[in-house]
C-alpha cells in the first residue's frame, strides 16, 4: 500500500542535480506531472520526475546515496558551517543522517519542502524511536541554522513538529544486585576494570574508549582521579575509590608473557599499536588505558560486546548497553542520598533538570500510599 503526501507546487525547471547512482549530472529536470508525489511502500527513495532516487541504508554507513560528495557546493558549505566546532564523532554521525535525507529528497537543501521532511519521517518509521528522533532533530537544526544565517530563504523545518520520544528510562536502570552480578562476571582484568570504572565514574562509552594514562592522577589514600573529556570537549574530574583505582593501575603493569610475534608485527604494520611503556620503562602518557588486543584504543562497538557478554553471563535480559551503567550510577547514587547537584556534576549534565529525570524514574515516595486501600 502506498501513502500520499501533499506538497507545494514545484518549480517548472531546475539546474542539473548530480546523480548519486552514476557519473555526471542528470539532464535538466522537466516539470513534474500533475498529481501528488508518492512514497513507495517500505520507505524507499522518492521516485517523482523531479527527484533523484537513492538508497536509505543504515545510519552506520555505506549505502548508495549516503555520500555528501555529490551535494551541491552550497549544501556542502552550509553543512560545514553548521558542524563547525562539533566533535569529530558527532560530525560523522550528523553527516550520515543529513546524507540520508538529501538522498531521499533528491534536491538541494534550498529547495526542500515541508512535504519532503514529512515524507522522510514516514520513510524511516521502521527505525528505533531514539534514532528517528536524533535524525529528525538534526535535520531541523540544520534547516533552522541555514535560515538564521541567510543561506536558506525559508525554514521549512520550523513547521515540522518533532514528536517527543517515549521516556523509557525506568526500563533501562539496573538494580544494584544486577549491577554487582554484571561486574563480577568478566575474567579478563581489562574488561572487569572497564565495567567497574564505567559504573563508578558514570562514563559514556566515548569517554571510556578515549582514556589514556595522562588522564589518570593518583590521590591520597590509594584513590585516584580521572580527567574526563565529555561532550563539547568539556572537562570534568571524577574521583575513583581505591579498590577500582588499583584495578586500573594494574593494567599498566608490564605483561608477564610476551604476545605472539606475528600479532605484534601485524599490529605494528597497521600503525595502531601504542606501547604502554616507553623505552626507558616509564608509563607512556599517550597510551590507552583500555588497550585492544592489537595494542590500540578500543572501539565503542568492542565495549558494547564486552558489556553484552557480561550481562548474558550474569543472567540479565534486555539489550544492555554501556549507557545502562551510567543510568544505574545516577539512580543508585540518588537512592542512597547523594545531593542531586553532585550527581549532575559527576555525570557532566549541563542542566539539573536532566539529572532529575532519574529521581522521577525511580521515585521513593508516591501519593498512592496515602490512599485508603
Amino acid at each position: 500500500m502506498t501513502m500520499e503526501t501533499i506538497g507545494t507546487t514545484e518549480p517548472a525547471s531546475r539546474a542539473p542535480v548530480p546523480d548519486p547512482s552514476g557519473p555526471g549530472p542528470v539532464p535538466a529536470i522537466i516539470p513534474a506531472p500533475s498529481g501528488r508525489d508518492r512514497v513507495p511502500e517500505g520507505g524507499g527513495a522518492r521516485t517523482t520526475g523531479n527527484r533523484i532516487g537513492g538508497g536509505m541504508g543504515d545510519e552506520t554507513g555505506g549505502a548508495p546515496g549516503e555520500s555528501l560528495a555529490t551535494l551541491p557546493t552550497a549544501d556542502e558549505r552550509l553543512i560545514g558551517l553548521w558542524l563547525h566546532g562539533k566533535a569529530a564523532r558527532t560530525q560523522r554521525l550528523y553527516r550520515r543522517h543529513i546524507a540520508l535525507f538529501t538522498a531521499f529528497a533528491g534536491r538541494p537543501l534550498a529547495e526542500v519542502t515541508l512535504d519532503d521532511v514529512q515524507a522522510f519521517e514516514i520513510s524511516i518509521a521502521s527505525r528505533a524511536q531514539s534514532t528517528r528522533t536524533l535524525i529528525l532533530a538534526g535535520l531541523k537544526s540544520l534547516l533552522s541554522f541555514g535560515h538564521r544565517t541567510g543561506l536558506l530563504r525559508v525554514n521549512v523545518g520550523a513547521a515540522f513538529r518533532l514528536h517527543r520520544p517515549t521516556d523509557d528510562l525506568a526500563e533501562r536502570i539496573l538494580t544494584e544486585p544486577e549491577v554487582h552480578r554484571l561486574l563480577a562476571t568478566p575474567d579478563d582484568p581489562r574488561d572487569r576494570a572497564l565495567l567497574r570504572l564505567a559504573y563508578a565514574a558514570a562514563l559514556r562509552v566515548s569517554e571510556l574508549v578515549s582514556l589514556c594514562w595522562r588522564n589518570l592522577q593518583d590521590r591520597d589514600g590509594g584513590a585516584g582521579q580521572v580527567t574526563v573529556v565529555g561532550k563539547g570537549q568539556k572537562r570534568r574530574y571524577v574521583l575513583v575509590r581505591p579498590s577500582v583505582w588499583a584495578e586500573l593501575r594494574a593494567l599498566a603493569a608490564p605483561s608477564p608473557a610476551p604476545e605472539p610475534r606475528d600479532a605484534v608485527n601485524a599490529a605494528r604494520r597497521t600503525g595502531i599499536r601504542i606501547e604502554t611503556r616507553l623505552p626507558d620503562g616509564s608509563l607512556n602518557p599517550a597510551a590507552p588505558v583500555f588497550r585492544s588486543r592489537k595494542g590500540g584504543f578500543l572501539s565503542p562497538m568492542q565495549v558494547w560486546r564486552i558489556i553484552r557478554r557480561a550481562a548474558a553471563n550474569a543472567g540479565i535480559s534486555g539489550k544492555v548497553s554501556p549507557h545502562w551503567l551510567r543510568h544505574a550510577h545516577a539512580s543508585h547514587a540518588l537512592d542512597r542520598g547523594a545531593p542531586i547537584h553532585l550527581v549532575r556534576d559527576g555525570l557532566g549534565h549541563a542542566n539539573l533538570s536532566t539529572t532529575s529525570r532519574y529521581a522521577h524514574a525511580r521515585p521513593n515516595e508516591h501519593s498512592e500510599r496515602f490512599l485508603a486501600l
